[in-house]
């Protein structure tokens, strides 16, 4: 006999508001939006990024990363978003809350991309502040982490300005287009204000 599972709370939600964004799980339906957009700003995305698969850009690679995405949002541990203008519907970039631990802890960690069309236009701030809205609101955390390369300093600078605490630096910490790069550690704590 099969019992049935309450939806988590990651699961529940639709539609993030923000300041000129519209945050929003990802659907199959994106896909062509989402690979011009990433194909077109590969140069600008990989030095921040992990190594990206061969058939990054195949349907096929598109739903495994939809099927893992959906468990995660099973799982509690991961919210996918992509981020859209508000105006007219244009994928922008996208913004994930990962790594999400429960119990004692309540925290999550941030990880963010912008295509290069659309950089230095406000929407990742936009993005970062309603995804942490959401977090410490909806999904009840008490913490949300960020973590950049030391040399990205328009990542440091918007986390800096949103209010985000440095709290140190993580060697070899994430490994990023095939490197085991040093991390600078931020975070922000449920109360503190975003800026």
């Amino acid at each position: 006999m099969a019992v049935a599972r309450a939806p988590s709370r990651a699961e529940t939600f639709e539609l993030i508001e923000g300041d000129g964004v519209v945050l929003r799980r990802p659907q199959m339906s994106d896909f062509e939006e989402w690979a011009r957009l990433r194909e077109r700003s590969r140069a600008f995305l990989t030095p921040w990024e992990p190594t990206w698969a061969v058939d990054e850009f195949t349907r096929a690679a598109y739903r495994r990363r939809l099927r893992r995405y959906a468990k995660d949002l099973r799982d509690g541990i991961a919210l996918p978003f992509l981020v859209f203008r508000d105006t007219d519907g244009a994928l922008v970039g996208g913004c994930n809350l990962n790594n999400i631990r429960r119990g004692v802890l309540q925290a999550g960690a941030l990880g963010y991309w912008v295509g290069e069309p659309f950089q230095r236009s406000g929407y990742t701030r936009a993005a970062v502040r309603a995804a942490v809205g959401f977090a410490f609101g909806a999904m009840e955390l008490h913490r949300v982490e960020a973590a950049c390369i030391p040399s990205n300093t328009a990542s440091r600078r918007l986390l800096e300005q949103l209010g985000f605490s440095q709290e140190g630096v993580a060697r070899s910490y994430l490994r990023i287009n095939g490197v085991w790069r040093d991390h600078v550690l931020y975070a922000l704590v449920k109360g503190d204000p975003v800026l």
